[in-house]
């Protein structure tokens, strides 16, 4: 994962809400383990 942990953040929160994305969704969308995307929300 490269890129500002605070940025990344923020588009996979506005995703989650865009789209009434689960975390395993949104993980596969922005190609992160579910577990990064645990830590981040």
């Amino acid at each position: 994962m490269k890129g500002d942990p605070e940025q990344r953040a923020i588009l996979l929160g506005e995703y989650i809400a865009e789209h009434g994305a689960t975390v395993r969704a949104a993980a596969a969308s922005f190609a992160y383990s579910n577990k990064i995307v645990w830590r981040i929300r």
